[in-house]
Protein backbone atom coordinates (compact mmCIF):
# COMPACT_ATOMS: atom_id res chain seq x y z
CA UNK A 1 0.00 0.00 0.00
CA UNK A 2 1.36 3.38 -1.22
CA UNK A 3 1.81 5.79 1.63
CA UNK A 4 0.55 9.12 1.77
CA UNK A 5 3.57 11.06 0.53
CA UNK A 6 4.02 8.36 -2.49
CA UNK A 7 0.38 9.20 -3.11
CA UNK A 8 1.20 13.23 -2.98
CA UNK A 9 3.80 12.73 -5.31
CA UNK A 10 2.12 10.51 -7.85
CA UNK A 11 -0.83 12.96 -8.22
CA UNK A 12 1.79 16.17 -8.76
CA UNK A 13 3.10 14.17 -11.60
CA UNK A 14 -0.27 12.86 -12.84
CA UNK A 15 -1.10 16.72 -13.72
CA UNK A 16 2.23 18.10 -14.86
CA UNK A 17 3.99 17.81 -18.65
CA UNK A 18 5.25 14.06 -19.34
CA UNK A 19 9.14 15.64 -18.59
CA UNK A 20 11.64 13.00 -17.87
CA UNK A 21 11.67 11.11 -14.30
CA UNK A 22 15.12 13.03 -13.13
CA UNK A 23 13.47 16.02 -14.48
CA UNK A 24 10.20 15.34 -12.42
CA UNK A 25 11.73 14.24 -9.14
CA UNK A 26 14.62 17.39 -9.09
CA UNK A 27 11.62 20.33 -9.56
CA UNK A 28 9.53 18.25 -6.97
CA UNK A 29 12.62 18.40 -4.60
CA UNK A 30 13.71 21.61 -5.41
CA UNK A 31 9.43 22.50 -4.46
CA UNK A 32 9.42 20.98 -1.49
CA UNK A 33 12.95 22.52 -0.59
CA UNK A 34 11.37 25.92 -1.27
CA UNK A 35 8.18 25.25 1.04
CA UNK A 36 10.33 23.90 3.88
CA UNK A 37 13.06 27.12 3.24
CA UNK A 38 9.70 29.47 3.74
CA UNK A 39 8.65 27.65 6.77
CA UNK A 40 12.00 27.70 8.19
CA UNK A 41 12.83 31.33 7.49
CA UNK A 42 9.37 32.52 9.17
CA UNK A 43 10.06 31.33 12.19
CA UNK A 44 14.21 32.23 12.09
CA UNK A 45 14.25 35.23 10.28
CA UNK A 46 14.89 38.12 12.78
CA UNK A 47 12.11 40.40 11.56
CA UNK A 48 12.81 42.94 14.46
CA UNK A 49 16.54 42.35 15.52
CA UNK A 50 17.74 45.30 13.64
CA UNK A 51 15.26 47.66 15.21
CA UNK A 52 16.03 46.21 18.61
CA UNK A 53 19.33 46.81 18.20
CA UNK A 54 19.41 50.51 17.12
CA UNK A 55 17.22 50.83 19.58
CA UNK A 56 19.49 49.74 22.46
CA UNK A 57 22.53 51.89 20.41
CA UNK A 58 20.07 54.96 20.18
CA UNK A 59 19.49 55.11 24.16
CA UNK A 60 23.15 54.08 24.92
CA UNK A 61 24.01 57.31 23.28
CA UNK A 62 20.86 59.16 25.08
CA UNK A 63 18.96 59.40 21.94
CA UNK A 64 15.08 59.15 22.09
CA UNK A 65 13.12 56.34 20.30
CA UNK A 66 12.27 58.67 17.48
CA UNK A 67 13.47 59.29 14.24
CA UNK A 68 12.75 62.50 12.91
CA UNK A 69 10.08 63.34 15.41
CA UNK A 70 8.50 59.44 14.25
CA UNK A 71 8.13 56.42 16.21
CA UNK A 72 9.54 53.60 15.53
CA UNK A 73 6.29 52.18 14.31
CA UNK A 74 5.61 55.03 12.24
CA UNK A 75 9.03 54.85 10.64
CA UNK A 76 8.53 51.48 9.52
CA UNK A 77 5.50 51.76 8.63
CA UNK A 78 7.07 54.38 6.05
CA UNK A 79 9.60 51.89 5.61
CA UNK A 80 7.02 49.19 4.55
CA UNK A 81 5.25 51.14 2.08
CA UNK A 82 8.42 52.25 0.01
CA UNK A 83 9.89 49.23 0.02
CA UNK A 84 6.36 47.81 -1.47
CA UNK A 85 6.13 50.59 -3.86
CA UNK A 86 10.03 49.95 -4.99
CA UNK A 87 9.43 46.10 -4.91
CA UNK A 88 6.17 46.16 -6.95
CA UNK A 89 8.16 47.90 -10.04
CA UNK A 90 11.04 45.77 -9.32
CA UNK A 91 8.98 42.53 -9.90
CA UNK A 92 6.68 43.82 -12.81
CA UNK A 93 10.56 44.68 -14.62
CA UNK A 94 12.08 41.74 -13.69
CA UNK A 95 9.53 39.72 -14.62
CA UNK A 96 9.49 41.48 -18.65
CA UNK A 97 13.32 41.04 -18.48
CA UNK A 98 13.06 37.13 -18.13
CA UNK A 99 10.32 36.52 -20.09
CA UNK A 100 12.10 37.93 -22.97
CA UNK A 101 15.67 36.20 -21.87
CA UNK A 102 14.26 32.48 -21.68
CA UNK A 103 12.99 32.94 -25.26
CA UNK A 104 15.27 35.41 -27.18
CA UNK A 105 17.61 32.54 -28.67
CA UNK A 106 14.32 30.51 -30.04
CA UNK A 107 12.74 33.33 -31.55
CA UNK A 108 16.31 34.03 -33.51
CA UNK A 109 16.56 30.73 -34.22
CA UNK A 110 13.54 30.87 -36.20
CA UNK A 111 15.05 34.05 -37.93
CA UNK A 112 18.00 31.91 -39.18
CA UNK A 113 19.94 34.62 -38.24
CA UNK A 114 23.25 35.50 -36.52
CA UNK A 115 22.71 34.78 -33.27
CA UNK A 116 26.15 34.80 -31.40
CA UNK A 117 27.04 38.28 -33.34
CA UNK A 118 23.46 39.26 -32.02
CA UNK A 119 24.22 38.43 -28.46
CA UNK A 120 27.50 39.96 -28.42
CA UNK A 121 26.72 43.18 -29.98
CA UNK A 122 24.37 43.66 -26.93
CA UNK A 123 27.46 42.97 -24.69
CA UNK A 124 29.73 45.42 -26.61
CA UNK A 125 26.75 48.20 -26.66
CA UNK A 126 26.82 47.43 -22.91
CA UNK A 127 30.48 47.86 -22.41
CA UNK A 128 30.66 50.88 -24.55
CA UNK A 129 27.99 53.05 -22.83
CA UNK A 130 28.60 51.79 -19.56
CA UNK A 131 31.20 54.56 -18.41
CA UNK A 132 28.82 57.52 -19.84
CA UNK A 133 25.60 56.62 -19.09
CA UNK A 134 25.42 56.47 -15.47
CA UNK A 135 26.87 60.30 -14.76
CA UNK A 136 23.80 60.86 -17.42
CA UNK A 137 21.54 58.89 -14.55
CA UNK A 138 22.84 61.10 -11.57
CA UNK A 139 22.47 64.33 -13.45
CA UNK A 140 19.29 63.95 -15.20
CA UNK A 141 17.40 62.16 -12.47
CA UNK A 142 16.86 58.20 -11.20
CA UNK A 143 13.66 58.18 -11.97
CA UNK A 144 13.92 59.97 -15.81
CA UNK A 145 16.16 57.40 -16.26
CA UNK A 146 14.12 54.65 -15.00
CA UNK A 147 11.35 56.24 -17.70
CA UNK A 148 13.76 56.26 -20.04
CA UNK A 149 14.80 52.59 -19.87
CA UNK A 150 10.73 51.48 -19.86
CA UNK A 151 10.21 53.31 -23.00
CA UNK A 152 13.33 51.51 -24.70
CA UNK A 153 12.45 48.20 -23.86
CA UNK A 154 8.66 48.82 -25.08
CA UNK A 155 10.69 50.02 -28.45
CA UNK A 156 13.33 46.94 -28.09
CA UNK A 157 10.38 44.65 -27.76
CA UNK A 158 8.36 45.83 -30.68
CA UNK A 159 11.79 45.67 -33.09
CA UNK A 160 11.89 41.99 -31.88
CA UNK A 161 8.72 41.29 -34.26
CA UNK A 162 10.91 42.32 -37.97
CA UNK A 163 12.86 39.56 -39.56
CA UNK A 164 14.98 42.06 -40.36
CA UNK A 165 19.03 41.75 -39.47
CA UNK A 166 20.51 45.50 -39.04
CA UNK A 167 16.65 45.67 -37.02
CA UNK A 168 17.56 43.34 -34.60
CA UNK A 169 21.03 44.61 -34.40
CA UNK A 170 20.15 48.24 -33.27
CA UNK A 171 17.55 45.98 -30.92
CA UNK A 172 20.62 44.58 -29.22
CA UNK A 173 22.68 47.83 -29.53
CA UNK A 174 19.52 49.61 -27.51
CA UNK A 175 19.31 46.86 -25.60
CA UNK A 176 22.95 46.66 -24.31
CA UNK A 177 22.15 51.07 -23.28
CA UNK A 178 18.61 49.76 -21.67
CA UNK A 179 20.85 46.65 -19.62
CA UNK A 180 23.04 49.25 -17.90
CA UNK A 181 19.97 51.21 -16.38
CA UNK A 182 18.52 48.25 -15.27
CA UNK A 183 21.02 47.69 -12.99
CA UNK A 184 22.43 51.18 -11.95
CA UNK A 185 18.81 53.59 -12.37
CA UNK A 186 16.47 51.22 -10.14
CA UNK A 187 18.62 50.94 -7.62
CA UNK A 188 20.47 53.97 -7.34
CA UNK A 189 16.93 55.72 -6.92
CA UNK A 190 15.98 52.91 -4.23
CA UNK A 191 18.91 53.85 -1.94
CA UNK A 192 19.09 57.29 -2.41
CA UNK A 193 15.12 57.55 -1.54
CA UNK A 194 15.82 55.37 1.34
CA UNK A 195 18.35 57.68 2.79
CA UNK A 196 16.22 60.86 1.98
CA UNK A 197 13.28 59.52 4.09
CA UNK A 198 15.28 58.57 7.05
CA UNK A 199 15.14 55.22 6.96
CA UNK A 200 17.85 53.24 9.20
CA UNK A 201 20.74 52.35 6.92
CA UNK A 202 20.68 48.62 8.05
CA UNK A 203 16.91 48.07 6.52
CA UNK A 204 18.54 48.55 3.24
CA UNK A 205 19.25 44.48 3.11
CA UNK A 206 16.14 43.76 3.70
CA UNK A 207 14.76 44.93 0.80
CA UNK A 208 17.34 43.50 -1.66
CA UNK A 209 16.67 40.31 0.40
CA UNK A 210 13.28 40.72 -0.96
CA UNK A 211 14.12 41.76 -4.45
CA UNK A 212 16.77 38.51 -4.73
CA UNK A 213 13.64 36.49 -3.09
CA UNK A 214 10.78 37.73 -5.85
CA UNK A 215 13.56 37.86 -8.72
CA UNK A 216 13.87 34.06 -8.76
CA UNK A 217 9.82 33.46 -8.36
CA UNK A 218 9.42 35.98 -11.36
CA UNK A 219 12.12 33.37 -13.28
CA UNK A 220 10.42 30.65 -12.30
CA UNK A 221 6.60 32.69 -13.64
CA UNK A 222 8.31 34.24 -16.58
CA UNK A 223 9.04 30.56 -18.12
CA UNK A 224 4.95 29.86 -17.32
CA UNK A 225 3.87 32.87 -18.78
CA UNK A 226 6.45 32.85 -21.70
CA UNK A 227 5.60 29.78 -22.72
CA UNK A 228 1.63 29.71 -22.36
CA UNK A 229 2.14 33.29 -24.31
CA UNK A 230 4.94 31.47 -26.96
CA UNK A 231 1.75 28.26 -27.20
CA UNK A 232 -0.56 31.18 -28.65
CA UNK A 233 1.55 33.59 -30.38
CA UNK A 234 4.07 32.21 -31.47
CA UNK A 235 7.88 32.44 -30.82
CA UNK A 236 6.94 36.66 -30.48
CA UNK A 237 4.31 35.95 -27.86
CA UNK A 238 6.71 36.32 -24.88
CA UNK A 239 8.10 39.88 -26.67
CA UNK A 240 4.40 41.35 -26.80
CA UNK A 241 3.99 40.21 -23.07
CA UNK A 242 7.12 41.75 -22.18
CA UNK A 243 5.51 45.24 -23.62
CA UNK A 244 2.26 45.25 -21.74
CA UNK A 245 4.38 44.44 -17.93
CA UNK A 246 6.89 47.18 -19.12
CA UNK A 247 3.79 49.23 -19.39
CA UNK A 248 2.86 48.95 -16.52
CA UNK A 249 6.04 49.37 -15.07
CA UNK A 250 6.05 52.90 -16.55
CA UNK A 251 2.66 53.89 -15.17
CA UNK A 252 3.66 52.83 -11.48
CA UNK A 253 7.02 54.48 -11.91
CA UNK A 254 5.17 58.04 -12.44
CA UNK A 255 4.20 58.05 -9.14
CA UNK A 256 8.10 58.01 -7.63
CA UNK A 257 9.62 61.30 -6.36
CA UNK A 258 12.77 62.33 -8.56
CA UNK A 259 16.21 61.67 -6.74
CA UNK A 260 19.33 63.19 -8.13
CA UNK A 261 23.07 62.52 -7.70
CA UNK A 262 23.91 65.17 -4.63
CA UNK A 263 26.62 67.22 -3.81
CA UNK A 264 25.61 68.30 -1.21
CA UNK A 265 22.74 66.55 1.08
CA UNK A 266 18.90 67.77 -0.09
CA UNK A 267 20.63 69.22 -3.23
CA UNK A 268 20.44 68.46 -6.86
CA UNK A 269 23.72 67.94 -8.78
CA UNK A 270 24.68 71.43 -10.57
CA UNK A 271 27.75 69.80 -11.76
CA UNK A 272 28.25 69.19 -15.62
CA UNK A 273 27.90 65.93 -16.81
CA UNK A 274 31.30 65.97 -17.87
CA UNK A 275 32.22 66.93 -13.90
CA UNK A 276 30.04 63.66 -13.06
CA UNK A 277 31.58 61.28 -15.66
CA UNK A 278 34.98 62.68 -14.27
CA UNK A 279 34.22 62.71 -10.42
CA UNK A 280 33.15 59.03 -10.71
CA UNK A 281 36.26 57.59 -12.25
CA UNK A 282 38.30 59.72 -10.07
CA UNK A 283 36.26 58.36 -7.20
CA UNK A 284 36.51 54.57 -8.46
CA UNK A 285 39.86 54.29 -9.23
CA UNK A 286 40.98 56.60 -6.19
CA UNK A 287 39.57 54.36 -3.40
CA UNK A 288 40.79 51.39 -3.05
CA UNK A 289 37.25 49.96 -1.08
CA UNK A 290 35.20 51.35 -4.41
CA UNK A 291 37.04 49.68 -6.86
CA UNK A 292 37.48 45.87 -5.31
CA UNK A 293 33.46 46.13 -4.86
CA UNK A 294 33.35 46.85 -8.77
CA UNK A 295 36.07 44.35 -9.25
CA UNK A 296 34.26 41.69 -7.39
CA UNK A 297 30.81 42.57 -8.81
CA UNK A 298 32.48 41.55 -12.38
CA UNK A 299 34.23 38.84 -11.26
CA UNK A 300 31.33 37.25 -9.33
CA UNK A 301 28.25 38.13 -12.01
CA UNK A 302 30.63 37.55 -15.17
CA UNK A 303 31.30 34.04 -13.85
CA UNK A 304 27.26 33.88 -13.86
CA UNK A 305 26.28 34.99 -16.61
CA UNK A 306 29.23 32.45 -18.51
CA UNK A 307 27.83 29.70 -16.87
CA UNK A 308 24.24 30.75 -17.85
CA UNK A 309 26.02 30.35 -21.28
CA UNK A 310 27.40 26.64 -20.24
CA UNK A 311 24.38 24.93 -18.28
CA UNK A 312 22.51 23.68 -21.16
CA UNK A 313 24.79 22.52 -23.77
CA UNK A 314 26.76 21.20 -20.63
CA UNK A 315 23.51 18.80 -20.15
CA UNK A 316 22.79 18.40 -23.32
CA UNK A 317 25.91 16.64 -23.91
CA UNK A 318 25.75 14.09 -22.02
CA UNK A 319 22.45 12.55 -23.08
CA UNK A 320 20.44 12.81 -20.19
CA UNK A 321 17.89 9.68 -19.92
CA UNK A 322 14.90 10.86 -21.54
CA UNK A 323 16.19 14.54 -23.28
CA UNK A 324 17.00 18.19 -21.90
CA UNK A 325 13.39 19.40 -20.62
CA UNK A 326 15.24 22.90 -20.34
CA UNK A 327 11.96 24.71 -19.50
CA UNK A 328 11.50 22.46 -16.50
CA UNK A 329 15.42 22.52 -15.61
CA UNK A 330 15.47 26.27 -15.83
CA UNK A 331 12.56 26.51 -13.03
CA UNK A 332 14.29 24.36 -10.28
CA UNK A 333 17.51 26.24 -10.95
CA UNK A 334 15.54 29.51 -10.48
CA UNK A 335 14.00 27.76 -7.28
CA UNK A 336 17.66 27.95 -5.98
CA UNK A 337 17.92 31.58 -6.41
CA UNK A 338 14.54 32.22 -4.49
CA UNK A 339 15.80 29.68 -1.73
CA UNK A 340 19.43 31.56 -1.57
CA UNK A 341 17.44 34.88 -0.71
CA UNK A 342 15.13 33.40 2.02
CA UNK A 343 18.19 31.83 3.46
CA UNK A 344 20.36 35.17 3.05
CA UNK A 345 19.51 37.33 6.56
CA UNK A 346 19.45 33.78 8.31
CA UNK A 347 22.94 33.61 7.52
CA UNK A 348 23.83 36.42 7.90
CA UNK A 349 22.48 36.51 11.52
CA UNK A 350 24.79 33.58 12.29
CA UNK A 351 27.66 34.93 11.31
CA UNK A 352 26.82 37.84 13.29
CA UNK A 353 27.37 35.84 16.23
CA UNK A 354 30.74 35.26 15.77
CA UNK A 355 31.82 37.91 13.29
CA UNK A 356 32.63 41.64 14.39
CA UNK A 357 29.61 43.48 13.33
CA UNK A 358 31.38 45.76 11.04
CA UNK A 359 32.89 42.68 9.16
CA UNK A 360 29.64 40.49 8.64
CA UNK A 361 28.76 41.48 5.39
CA UNK A 362 32.09 41.21 3.82
CA UNK A 363 32.85 37.93 5.49
CA UNK A 364 29.28 36.57 4.80
CA UNK A 365 30.06 37.32 1.08
CA UNK A 366 33.56 35.76 0.73
CA UNK A 367 32.31 32.20 2.04
CA UNK A 368 29.45 32.28 -1.01
CA UNK A 369 31.76 33.16 -2.86
CA UNK A 370 33.75 30.67 -2.11
CA UNK A 371 30.89 28.07 -2.00
CA UNK A 372 29.91 29.23 -5.70
CA UNK A 373 34.00 28.45 -6.59
CA UNK A 374 33.65 24.89 -4.67
CA UNK A 375 30.37 24.05 -7.05
CA UNK A 376 31.80 25.06 -10.11
CA UNK A 377 35.05 23.15 -9.17
CA UNK A 378 32.78 20.12 -9.85
CA UNK A 379 31.55 20.19 -13.39
CA UNK A 380 35.33 20.94 -14.21
CA UNK A 381 37.12 18.05 -11.95
CA UNK A 382 33.73 15.43 -13.36
CA UNK A 383 34.23 16.39 -17.47
CA UNK A 384 38.08 16.08 -17.44
CA UNK A 385 37.98 12.72 -16.29
CA UNK A 386 36.36 8.98 -17.33
CA UNK A 387 34.01 9.08 -14.18
CA UNK A 388 30.79 7.20 -15.04
CA UNK A 389 28.23 9.41 -16.99
CA UNK A 390 25.02 8.68 -14.67
CA UNK A 391 26.86 9.70 -11.58
CA UNK A 392 28.51 12.11 -12.80
CA UNK A 393 25.33 13.86 -14.69
CA UNK A 394 23.67 14.25 -10.88
CA UNK A 395 26.51 15.37 -9.46
CA UNK A 396 27.02 18.29 -12.38
CA UNK A 397 22.95 18.83 -11.91
CA UNK A 398 23.54 19.30 -8.23
CA UNK A 399 26.37 21.66 -8.14
CA UNK A 400 24.06 23.72 -11.07
CA UNK A 401 21.46 23.92 -8.34
CA UNK A 402 24.05 24.61 -5.47
CA UNK A 403 25.76 27.56 -7.77
CA UNK A 404 22.01 29.29 -8.66
CA UNK A 405 20.93 29.12 -4.70
CA UNK A 406 24.49 30.95 -4.15
CA UNK A 407 23.34 33.53 -6.77
CA UNK A 408 20.33 33.95 -4.64
CA UNK A 409 22.38 34.45 -1.67
CA UNK A 410 25.37 36.76 -2.69
CA UNK A 411 22.65 39.02 -4.90
CA UNK A 412 20.98 41.07 -1.60
CA UNK A 413 24.98 40.78 -0.42
CA UNK A 414 26.15 42.26 -2.80
CA UNK A 415 23.46 44.64 -3.60
CA UNK A 416 23.58 46.03 0.49
CA UNK A 417 28.05 46.01 0.05
CA UNK A 418 27.18 48.77 -2.95
CA UNK A 419 24.83 50.83 -0.77
CA UNK A 420 27.46 51.21 1.89
CA UNK A 421 30.95 52.00 0.16
CA UNK A 422 29.15 53.78 -3.14
CA UNK A 423 28.41 57.27 -2.36
CA UNK A 424 24.97 58.71 -2.95
CA UNK A 425 26.38 61.54 -4.92
CA UNK A 426 27.62 59.04 -8.18
CA UNK A 427 26.11 56.23 -7.63
CA UNK A 428 24.43 55.68 -10.95
CA UNK A 429 27.63 56.40 -12.58
CA UNK A 430 30.09 54.68 -10.28
CA UNK A 431 27.62 51.24 -10.89
CA UNK A 432 27.74 51.67 -14.44
CA UNK A 433 31.71 52.06 -14.44
CA UNK A 434 31.27 48.73 -12.75
CA UNK A 435 29.54 47.14 -15.54
CA UNK A 436 33.07 47.56 -17.71
CA UNK A 437 34.65 45.20 -16.79
CA UNK A 438 31.71 42.94 -16.10
CA UNK A 439 30.67 43.17 -19.81
CA UNK A 440 34.36 42.37 -20.60
CA UNK A 441 34.55 39.18 -18.59
CA UNK A 442 31.20 38.13 -19.99
CA UNK A 443 32.18 38.18 -24.11
CA UNK A 444 34.96 36.40 -22.87
CA UNK A 445 33.53 34.03 -21.57
CA UNK A 446 31.15 34.13 -24.56
CA UNK A 447 34.42 33.45 -26.37
CA UNK A 448 35.76 30.70 -24.12
CA UNK A 449 32.35 28.95 -24.47
CA UNK A 450 32.62 28.53 -28.22
CA UNK A 451 36.33 27.99 -28.27
CA UNK A 452 37.39 25.97 -25.16
CA UNK A 453 36.53 22.71 -23.41
CA UNK A 454 33.42 22.93 -21.34
CA UNK A 455 36.12 21.80 -18.07
CA UNK A 456 38.35 24.55 -18.81
CA UNK A 457 35.52 26.88 -18.82
CA UNK A 458 34.13 25.66 -15.47
CA UNK A 459 37.54 25.29 -14.05
CA UNK A 460 37.84 29.70 -15.33
CA UNK A 461 34.46 30.45 -13.48
CA UNK A 462 34.88 28.55 -10.55
CA UNK A 463 38.80 30.85 -10.27
CA UNK A 464 36.79 33.70 -10.97
CA UNK A 465 34.63 32.98 -7.92
CA UNK A 466 37.68 32.64 -6.33
CA UNK A 467 39.33 35.53 -6.91
CA UNK A 468 36.08 36.96 -6.26
CA UNK A 469 36.30 35.52 -2.37
CA UNK A 470 40.00 36.71 -1.83
CA UNK A 471 39.11 40.61 -2.88
CA UNK A 472 36.32 40.65 -1.03
CA UNK A 473 37.91 39.58 1.94
CA UNK A 474 40.61 42.25 1.80
CA UNK A 475 37.66 44.08 1.79
CA UNK A 476 37.14 42.85 6.00
CA UNK A 477 40.71 43.54 6.77
CA UNK A 478 40.41 47.36 5.04
CA UNK A 479 37.08 47.81 7.35
CA UNK A 480 39.13 46.48 10.74
CA UNK A 481 42.27 48.13 10.47
CA UNK A 482 40.84 51.38 9.32
CA UNK A 483 38.50 50.69 12.79
CA UNK A 484 41.49 49.95 14.94
CA UNK A 485 43.26 53.15 13.26
CA UNK A 486 40.14 55.39 14.21
CA UNK A 487 39.90 54.23 17.86
CA UNK A 488 43.87 54.53 18.48
CA UNK A 489 43.70 58.37 17.65
CA UNK A 490 40.61 58.58 20.32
Amino acid sequence: MSSPTNMAINLIKSVLPEWPVWAMNLLITMSILLVITYIFTSFFTPNDEITEEKKKTDKSKGESDTVNGKSNKELRKEFDSFRRKYITVYLVIMLADWMQGTHMYTLYLSYNVNISALFLTGFLSGALFAPFLGSAVDKFGRKRSCIVYCVLEIIINLLEHFNDFPTLILGRVLGGISTNLLFSAFESWMTTEHRKLGFPESWLQRTYSEASIGNGTMAVLAGIVAQVLEDKLGHIGPFQGAVALTIVALILILGWEENYGQTKEGDKAESSLYSQFTDGWKATLSDSKIWKIGLTQALSEGAMYTFVFMWVPTLLSMNPPGGLPTGCVFSSLMIAITIGGMLFPVLQSYFATFVPQQNVLEVTASLIYVMASISMAIPALCLSSAVDIGICFQTILVSFVVVECCVGLFNPVAGTLRSKYVPDALQGGILNIFRLPLNAIVVCGTFATDHLPSYQVFAMISTCFMAAAFIQLSLASNVTVAISAKKKKE
